[in-house]
């Protein structure tokens, strides 16, 4: 049935609600486990809130008419939900980004 076992009866037969799994056997309710977006660079570097990274094209700001240039580097970055999953700052300017646009800076 599922993949999910209860820690109570050991059972696979598992309802799956907003917050929370319920054991349909025995009944027994426990929190789901907060899972961590995994975030990949173009590379397949796994990205972590912290890390610094690099732009491997040259990619124009809508709104504006700067462009971040080839090679520029960020400060720390930040993960985040939604489509442009990092949240950074390069050459003064924050900015979201998305994953396929940078690489691991070393």
């Amino acid at each position: 049935m599922s993949e999910i076992t209860c820690p109570y009866c050991e059972m696979d037969e598992i309802l799956v609600l907003e917050h929370i799994y319920e054991c349909v056997t025995c009944g027994h309710e426990w929190e789901k486990a907060e899972q961590e977006r995994e975030v990949k660079d173009a590379f397949g570097n796994v990205l972590q809130t912290g890390d610094v990274v690099q732009m491997i094209k040259d990619l124009k700001l809508k709104g504006s008419s700067d462009v971040l240039k080839s090679g520029t580097k960020s400060k720390p970055i930040r993960i985040v939900d939604g489509d442009h999953e990092i949240d950074c700052k390069m050459n003064g300017i924050s900015i979201a980004l998305k994953a396929q646009f940078v690489k691991k800076a070393n």
